[in-house]
This record gives structure tokens, sequence and C-alpha cells, in this order.
């Protein structure tokens, strides 16, 4: 019976970890346009002092937003909705939901007293396999987001979700669907080994400390945190990883990850590798946030207990 009941509990895991990620990545999608958008303006260009930043045209993620309804209507915020909503489903789904067994075949028996490094381990993992599985979503995503107002004379890149993955394959066959997996799984990895931890080890430090009990209030504080440190230790590896999966497969500036973040370093300078910081930490904050206050309700619900 108790068998039985914790092969439930793993399928629910699972079940609610996809659920409450989709629901984070449907809301956060605006932003996550912006931020590609962001990342990919002025791609390579030489840069000098604080000259970057003037005359943008995303020109920080408030007025990127404006920017794109302007041109493209509200539902330009939305482009890459349905490979992101695929991509959830299945990246997120195992990231979060492998953290915790991946945590106890560590050796972890105690949530309130596991070491932090069980729990970047554990969280490295799952990002990783995750996203392997998932990079042709991600790779579809990061085009259709990265599409703008066609000029004149100039048509779609692609029409719609399913018009895309055909085109990438017709083009280039499994390995072009899989197009920036290295920077794609870096990313993942880190970005894993720091939300889901940060969101855990912080959640336990209030809680022993005796600052908050368990609620709404302690997953949205810890969620802000974890979100925050994400952000930070993602987005360099983030900025190379949109730029080589949006490269047409006939105009190849970058020949390896690597050779991407040496370009970008040398001609837009370390903050190039920052750029877009703000709309992902604003896509990254609330998404943790959405994300891990679901979980932990939905937890809640069917009778699990608390991350």
């Amino acid at each position: 019976m108790a068998s039985k009941q914790l092969e439930y509990e793993e399928i629910w895991r699972f079940l609610l970890a996809g659920t409450s990620c989709m629901c984070a990545a449907f809301v956060t999608n605006p932003i996550d346009v912006v931020k590609t958008r962001m990342q990919l303006e002025s791609e390579l260009a030489e840069q000098k002092g604080l000259s970057h930043l003037k005359n943008r045209y995303y020109d920080g993620w408030i007025k990127g937003c404006s920017t794109i309804i302007r041109d493209e209507g509200f539902f330009g915020l939305y482009k890459g909705v349905i490979p992101s909503l695929i991509r959830e489903g299945i990246y997120s789904t195992i990231r979060l939901g492998a953290y915790e067994p991946l945590k106890r075949f560590l050796g972890a028996r105690d949530p309130a007293h596991t070491p932090l490094w069980k729990k970047i381990c554990s969280g490295a993992i799952s990002g990783a396999i995750g996203s392997s599985i998932a990079t042709p979503t991600d790779l579809v995503k990061v085009r259709m987001q990265a599409q703008g107002k066609p000029k004149e004379g100039e048509i779609a890149r692609y029409r719609s979700t399913f018009a895309a993955f055909k085109e990438v394959y017709m083009m280039g066959g499994i390995r072009a669907l899989y197009v920036g997996v290295g920077p794609t799984v870096k990313r993942a990895a880190i970005l894993t080994a720091t939300q889901i931890p940060a969101y855990d080890h912080t959640k336990h430090l209030i809680l022993n400390a005796g600052l908050m009990v368990e609620g709404g209030l302690l997953h949205i504080t810890a969620s802000m945190i974890a979100g925050f440190a994400a952000a930070l230790t993602t987005s360099p590896v983030d900025v190379v990883k949109t730029r080589v999966m949006n490269q047409c497969h006939i105009t190849k500036p970058y020949s390896s990850a690597f050779d991407c973040f040496w370009k970008t370093l040398r001609t837009e300078g370390p903050l190039g590798l920052y750029k877009g910081f703000i709309p992902n930490w604003m896509r990254l904050g609330p998404h943790t946030i959405v994300t891990f206050f679901l979980f932990e309700e939905l937890r809640r619900l069917v009778g699990m207990v608390p991350v």
C-alpha cells in the first residue's frame, strides 16, 4: 500500500510541476518576447562606452512592450506562446518533477536540513536532462519570438508553430532542430541549479529561523529571492543561447556557443552579455513566483507535503 501511494505521489509531482510551469510561462510570455528582442538588438555591433544604451529600438522592457504593441498589436506579445507551453510541458515537468527524487537519490532525507550541494546537484541534473529533450521547442520559441513586424515586401519567417518545426526540419533534419543544444543545456543546468535550490534553501532557512510559517507569503518571499538569483546567473548564457538559436541556416555568424560568447564580449563589451537582463529578471521573478506558488498550492490540494 505504501509503495502504491509513493508511486501515485511521484506521478502527481510531475503533473503538478508541468501544470504550474505552463501557467507561469503563459503569464510571462510578453516579457520573454521583449527579452528576446533586446538580446538580439544591435547584435555584434561595435560598442564604445555607454553608447550601446542609446538609440535602441526596444529601449527597456516597458518601452519594448509598447513598441511591440504599436507595431504588431497586442498579440505580438504572445508570439511563440505555443512552443513555449510545449517546452514547459516537457522541460519543466522533468526539471521540477525530478528534483526531489534526485535529491533523495543523493541521500537527502530531511527537507529542513539538506546540504545545499545536494540541492544544486539535483537541480543541475534535472535541468540538463529536461532541456536536452526539449531543445527543439526552445529553438522554435526563440525564432518565433524574434520575429518582428515584417518590412515592406517581406513575409514572416514562420507562419505557425507547425510550419516552423517543419521548415527547420526540412532545411537540416533532426540536427537543425538541435541547434544551440549546448548553451541551452548549460543555461538550463545553471538555471535549475540556482532557481529551485535557492527557493528550497531560502524557504527552509526562513522556516528554521522561525521568521515565517508555511504558507503563501513564505512561498512568494522565497520565490522572489530565487528569481533574482536565477536571472543573475543565467543572463550571459541566455544571451548566447538566444543568438545561437536565432541564426539563419544560411548565414551563421557563430561557429559555436564559445565563439558567440567571445564575439559578443569583444564587440559589445561585458554589458553585451547582460542585454535584456531587466526583462529576464522581470520574467524569471514572476515566473518563479507563479510556478512555486501554484506548485505548493496544488500539492496541498492533492495531499502532498510542501517542498
